[in-house]
């Protein structure tokens, strides 16, 4: 699925005033299908509004957001959206919370016991089949909602700072569990991330926004093999030159690739 932001503004009502907040100003660029892409920026920059606009949960003020060349009207399964706080229902199972979208969908009912063994398996619970939320670990419960979107077989994945609440070493086993997923099937991704070093462990192009009203500011290009190394000589070059773009907040959109 390729999804295409074109011109893309946003703005919000500010409680209690007449003006309006102005999240995104004249956002474009595009996604190519099974492309990984993050989108990278400070807070409040609209990351997560371009997100719920590819997702149909946010609708711009003008400017278009295209999903295979039709405007994006309303939410799909074909673009599913992870999110940070897991979203699990409490009173369900690992099997039953994956299970949950299929049944929604009308998936028949073997179709549905097979999608769920396989990706209980690809993201690593075996095992844990009948377990519930307050039975896991954080990292555990964000592979369960990896899992319940990619059993819905979407053509997109938009993910908001899936791993920002797990710690250090957790972060890295899913970020690696992701590329995994990924590079299995690949799908087209766009990851919403703070991390610099996240971004350039994970994308294939990274998408560099301005502080608010977000902009774009540049587009990285990480022509790095796959699995990446953090301590290589070139991962910490495009690294540091990413880190050198929120030291230029005016900078004109450029491209970067070593």
């Amino acid at each position: 699925m390729e999804i295409v932001f074109e011109n893309t503004r946003k703005s919000f009502e500010v409680h209690g005033s007449k003006e309006r907040l102005i999240a995104l100003d004249d956002v474009s660029f595009s996604v190519a299908d099974k492309e990984f892409v993050c989108l990278l920026g400070p807070s409040g920059c609209g990351k997560s509004t371009l997100l719920k606009m590819a997702a149909g949960l946010a609708f711009p003020d003008s400017g278009t957001v295209v999903a295979d060349e039709a405007p994006v009207k309303k939410p799909s399964p074909d673009r599913a959206m992870v999110f940070q706080d897991y979203a699990l229902f409490p009173w369900l199972s690992v099997e039953e919370n994956i299970a949950f979208g299929l049944e929604v969908n009308g998936v028949e009912r073997g179709t549905a016991l097979e999608r769920i063994e396989r990706f209980i398996s690809l993201v690593g619970l075996k095992g844990f089949e009948k377990a519930h939320p307050y039975q896991l670990s954080g990292g555990m419960k964000q592979r369960v909602g990896i899992a319940r979107v990619l059993a819905m077989f979407p053509k997109a994945l938009l993910m908001d700072e899936p791993f920002g609440a797990l710690d250090a070493f957790t972060r890295m086993d899913m970020q690696e569990e992701l590329m995994n997923l990924w590079q299995a099937e690949p799908f087209t991704t766009i990851f919403v991330t703070h991390d610099v070093e996240e971004a350039v462990y994970l994308a294939d192009r990274i998408v560099v926004m301005t502080s608010r009203p977000g902009r774009l500011k540049t587009i990285v290009h990480v022509p790095l093999a796959r699995p990446r190394v953090r301590t290589d000589y070139d991962f910490v070059q495009i690294r540091n030159h990413v880190l050198r773009q929120y030291e230029r907040t005016h900078a004109p959109t450029e491209e970067y690739s070593i």
